[in-house]
C-alpha cells in the first residue's frame, strides 16, 4: 500500500464552489503496483512503476487535486500575455487546487499572494531550485507580492540542529534563494524563531481547528515525539492564509494565496484549506509539483546529504563535475549500441531526460524531437547526458553568478518587514 502521511483526512468528494469535483480519496485504495512506495514530507522511496513520477500521479489522483491541462496552460498565456514556464509546459508542476478560482479573481482586478519556504539545513542541490524558480516566474508574470518562509524551527525541532546552525545555514540559502531572482520590492522574507510574534496569532487559531488525532494521522507525529512536532504544522500553514501578515505587508488589501510546493507538502495544505473555511479566510490554492529524481535512479528524488555526492547535484558544482556525475545517472539505453538501436530507450526510466525535460533552453517541439529519437534508438544515452549536462551547467552558471552579487546587506533588506509593492 502506498504510505502517504495524509491519508485519513482531506478534501475527498467535495465541491469547493470553484466547479472542481474532488474524489473519494477516503474510499480509494492505491493500484497495487504502488506496494511498497512511501512518499511524504521525510521520506520518499517509490521503487514501483514509473518511480517517483508514477507515485506523484497516483497522488493527484487519489487527493483531488486536478492535473494541469492544455486549457488552463491557454489561460494563463492569455492572462499573462507569455507562454507559461517550461515546468508548466512540460509537466513538472502537474497539478492544482483552485487555481483556476484566483485567476477569475485576477481578471476582475484581485491580485493574490505567493508563498513558499525551506527548511534552512546544508547546502542547496539543483531540485531545491525548482520551486523558487518557478515562483519567481510566477511573481514576474502576474507582478504580485511573494512571502518566503525560513522555518529554522522545524530543522531545530526535527533534524536535531543548534539555534546556531539554523542560523548559519539560513544565511547559506538565502543567497541562493535571492539569486532565483525575486523583485525586492514585491518579496519579503522570514524565519520563524525571530517572526513567531507575527505567526503566533494565525498559528493559535489554526490550532483551535486542529485534533491531536488529525495531526497524528497526517503528519506522522507519534506519542514519542516532543509535543512541539504537534504544533508545527499550523505554523508553516499560518502564511496561507491572508490575514497572517495582511496589515504589515498588505495594508488594508486582502490578497489569495497561492502555494507552489512539491507534492509531499501537499497535506500541510489540504489541512490548511479545511481550517481556512472554518476560519472564514480564502482557502489557498496550491500549484503541485513532482521531483528531480536522484542520479541514482527515479524511485527516489535529490536529497540534501546527496548534494555533493555523486548521487546529486550542488549548486556550486562546475560544468566538470556536472558531466561527471551526469555520465554516471541511471539511463534508458539498453546493454548495447545494437540492442538500443533496435529496442531504443526506456524514457521512464532515464534520469538524464528528466533533466533535460526540466531545463533545456531551446523549444519544447525540439525538445519533444530528442525525446522521439531516443526512443527510437537514434540518438544513444551518451548523447543524451552531454545534453542534459550541458542544460544543466548553463543553469547552474547563471545562478552562482547572481548569487555572488548577494549580499549581507541584500538579505537584510528582503526580510525587513514593509508595505509591500501589491
Amino acid at each position: 500500500m502506498l504510505e502517504i502521511l495524509g491519508r485519513v483526512f482531506g478534501e475527498g468528494g467535495k465541491n469547493d464552489g470553484f466547479g472542481e469535483v474532488r474524489c473519494e480519496h477516503d474510499q480509494r485504495n492505491p493500484k497495487d503496483e504502488s506496494a511498497g512506495d512511501i512518499l511524504n514530507d521525510r521520506e520518499i522511496n517509490c521503487p514501483g512503476p514509473g518511480g517517483i513520477d508514477a507515485a506523484c500521479e497516483r497522488l493527484v489522483v487519489d487527493f483531488g487535486a486536478t492535473f494541469v491541462n492544455q486549457s488552463l496552460l491557454d489561460r494563463i498565456e492569455r492572462v499573462t500575455g507569455a507562454p507559461p514556464h517550461p515546468f508548466l509546459r512540460r509537466g513538472l508542476f502537474c497539478a492544482h487546487r483552485s487555481f483556476g478560482a484566483v485567476l477569475d479573481a485576477y481578471e476582475k482586478g484581485d491580485k493574490f499572494y505567493l508563498y513558499t519556504g525551506r527548511g534552512p539545513s546544508a547546502s542547496m542541490h539543483v531540485g531545491h531550485l525548482l520551486p523558487f524558480m518557478f515562483t519567481a516566474y510566477l511573481q514576474r508574470a502576474f507582478k504580485v507580492p511573494v512571502i518566503i518562509q525560513m522555518s529554522d524551527d522545524e530543522k531545530f525541532l526535527y533534524k536535531g540542529l543548534s539555534r546556531e546552525e539554523c542560523a548559519k545555514y539560513m544565511q547559506d540559502n538565502l543567497k541562493d534563494i535571492i539569486a532565483c531572482g525575486f523583485d525586492p520590492e514585491r518579496t519579503f522574507i522570514f524565519n520563524n524563531f525571530d517572526s513567531m510574534g507575527i505567526l503566533y496569532p494565525a498559528a493559535c487559531g489554526i490550532q483551535r481547528h486542529l485534533t491531536c488525532n488529525q495531526v497524528r494521522a497526517v503528519f506522522g507525529v507519534g506519542d514519542s515525539d516532543s509535543p512541539a512536532k504537534m504544533a508545527f504544522p499550523a505554523v508553516q500553514m499560518a502564511p496561507a492564509l491572508p490575514s497572517t501578515f495582511g496589515n504589515q505587508l498588505f495594508g488594508n488589501k486582502t490578497l489569495r494565496c497561492v502555494v507552489p510546493s512539491g507534492i509531499d507538502q501537499d497535506p500541510y495544505f489540504r489541512v490548511c484549506r479545511d481550517v481556512a473555511k472554518k476560519m472564514h479566510e480564502h482557502k489557498p490554492s496550491v500549484l503541485i509539483s513532482k521531483f528531480l529524481p536522484a542520479l541514482s535512479g527515479t524511485h527516489t528524488k535529490l536529497s540534501s546529504s546527496t548534494a555533493t555526492d555523486s548521487t546529486g547535484l550542488g549548486l556550486a558544482d562546475t560544468p566538470k563535475q556536472v558531466r561527471k556525475k551526469m555520465n554516471k545517472a541511471v539511463s534508458g539505453g539498453r546493454e548495447s549500441v545494437e540492442e538500443h538501436r533496435r529496442l531504443g530507450a526506456d524514457l521512464s526510466t532515464d534520469v538524464p531526460m528528466k533533466y533535460l525535460r526540466c531545463f533545456f533552453p531551446g523549444p519544447d517541439a525540439e525538445l519533444e524531437s530528442i525525446e522521439k529519437q531516443y526512443q527510437q534508438g537514434l540518438l544513444l544515452s551518451g548523447e543524451v547526458k552531454k545534453l542534459a549536462a550541458d542544460a544543466v551547467s548553463s543553469v547552474l552558471a547563471n545562478h552562482q553568478k547572481a548569487r555572488a552579487a548577494v549580499t549581507d546587506a541584500d538579505i537584510a533588506s528582503f526580510m525587513e518587514v514593509r508595505q509591500l509593492k501589491v
